[in-house]
């Protein structure tokens, strides 16, 4: 079994942060790209921002700069550092990961339960 568990959510006011945390555990071999993805109420899962393992980096054009993604391998985690938050980005984000385990031959994408982002104006 594989888990995937954000946190760091939470309510804040417009122009601040918030850092979210994805912690992966369970019987993992390997991990390849790491990512985080945003829904809002009415709207589509949509890409925030991914990295693979050996760190390259790709981002949505509308956090280019304000959200920096990173990745702790050693405690194989990532990270989604959100800087001068929106109202717009109120949402629900997930993590997710490429993962291969010890028990299966071929890797799969596994999902966080997803954590509530609020930007109050």
């Amino acid at each position: 079994q594989v888990q995937l568990v954000e946190s760091g959510g939470g309510l804040v006011q417009a122009g601040e942060s918030l850092r979210l945390s994805c912690a992966a555990s369970g019987r993992i071999s390997s991990i390849d790209t790491m990512g985080w993805y945003r829904q809002a109420p009415g709207k589509l899962r949509e890409l925030v921002a991914t990295i693979s393992s050996g760190g390259t980096t790709n981002y949505a054009g509308s956090v280019k700069g304000r959200f920096p993604i990173s990745r702790d391998n050693g405690k194989i985690t990532s990270y989604l550092q959100m800087n001068s938050l929106e109202p717009e980005e109120t949402a629900v984000y997930y993590c997710n990961a490429f993962i291969r385990t010890t028990t299966q031959t071929r890797g799969f994408t596994y999902w966080g339960q997803g954590t509530q982002v609020t930007v109050s104006s």
